[in-house]
């Protein structure tokens, strides 16, 4: 039998609070700021053996995560990914409102996990023939909503998974779906990554998908990543790090950021390792599922996936121009802004698309054909996609 987004979301399901830490920072009104202008957050670093352009969290993040690890003894083996999530949802859980003795379950996936950790452990092996003690829990995947629940003394259910690039909205899914079932009354989900790591960066160059812009950075009229730029020639994309949560309760909270009134999710046959259709398919499909008890005309805006691939990009709005025809709500990404944070990036959009919504604002794409904002902003579409074609689509409202 076929799902049925009237059936699965029959019920109303709140967004009570929404966390993040990111190169943008890690308060809602820091992170609207920085979202008016259209300053970049990226610097270069040495990494992959040469200078590369990346989106490190912000200085007031960094120390947010250097006094969480000095807090308890335990938290220094962690990876910051760990570190991330953990500082991310003791924020949510407390603008929530969640006590110590509620029961809620905990989903926060990662597309890469520890790698950081891991890259450190592996070359200690290489150089010493051992492997230290904690090499191994420290870098399971589990890792992430484990210590998170440890850190807020959580007894729910605790789950971990990576779907890549759509980690984190894979994790609202699984939440609603604990939710709709009974299973559960409040789950906390999200996605986390740090990715800034040779390694890493190494891989996605050898796909040739990163960005080789050797722009002055200072110059804040120029964009690295040039996500959502149709006409460019060469892939732009930009890893960023960072987490996001967000606290969902079953039923209509009165003090609900949002709502969520669709969600979607498909995925293509894959017909080599990393493809997506020319006209994607999977987003036409998950963006169709989540829109099915919705007037097209009523949707707002669209926070894409857009990771600044020449491929992507385009096979995404491609996509958009088949669902919506010629009446395209209004368009935007943020990893022209922040990068790619893999598979924290769904959540970071479902940040943005809330905030456009709280306040009324539409949030561009500075070098991407001009769009203008004739309505209020009550519905907005986020969409998320990752190697594998695994596409997620989440409807929200205010």
């Amino acid at each position: 039998m076929p799902l049925n987004n009237s059936t699965i979301l029959s019920t109303t399901i709140s967004i009570t609070a929404l966390s993040s830490i990111s190169p943008l920072g890690n308060s809602p009104a820091i992170i609207w700021q920085k979202y008016l202008n259209n300053k970049h957050c990226f610097s270069q670093h040495v990494l992959d053996h040469q200078n590369t352009f990346v989106a490190t969290l912000d200085n007031d993040s960094k120390q947010v995560i250097a006094a969480l690890r000095d807090s308890d003894q335990k938290y220094k083996s962690l990876d910051k990914s760990v570190l991330y999530a953990m500082a991310a949802s003791c924020k949510a859980v407390e603008t929530a409102g969640w006590k110590a003795d509620d029961i809620f379950g905990i989903n926060i996936g990662s597309s890469r996990g520890a790698t950081e950790l891991f890259e450190k452990h592996h070359k200690e092996y290489i150089q010493t023939g051992k492997a230290q003690t904690l090499a191994s829990p420290t870098t399971t995947l589990g890792n992430i909503s484990s210590w998170v629940a440890h850190d807020l003394q959580s007894s729910g259910p605790e789950i971990s998974h990576s779907i890549t690039c759509s980690t984190a909205l894979h994790a609202v899914l699984n939440g609603v779906a604990w939710l709709k079932a009974g299973m559960a009354d409040k789950f906390l989900v999200g996605g986390s990554e740090a990715p800034l790591t040779d390694f890493t960066i190494g891989q996605m160059r050898a796909l040739k998908i990163y960005s080789n812009s050797q722009q002055d950075v200072n110059l804040p009229v120029q964009w690295p990543n040039r996500a959502f730029d149709l006409d460019k020639k060469q892939s732009t994309m930009i890893l960023g790090e960072g987490a996001g949560v967000c606290c969902l309760e079953i039923g209509k909270s009165k003090n609900a950021l949002a709502f969520i009134e669709g969600i979607g999710f498909a995925t293509e046959i894959l017909e080599h390792n990393i493809s997506i259709s020319a006209e994607a398919t999977c987003f036409q499909k998950s963006m169709k599922m989540a829109l099915q008890n919705t007037n097209l005309s009523n949707v707002d805006a669209i926070v894409m996936h857009a990771p600044g691939t020449v491929k992507g990009d385009l096979t995404e709005f491609k996509a958009i121009q088949k669902v919506f025809g010629d009446s395209l709500p209004l368009l935007t990404s943020n990893k022209w802004k922040i990068g790619h944070t893999f598979g924290a990036s769904g959540i970071l959009s479902m940040e943005l698309a809330i905030m456009m919504m709280q306040n009324n604002t539409f949030i561009s794409v500075p070098f991407a054909k001009a769009q203008i904002q004739t309505k209020p902003i009550k519905k907005v579409l986020i969409n998320a996609v990752g190697f594998g074609g695994n596409a997620v689509s989440i409807l929200l409202s205010l």
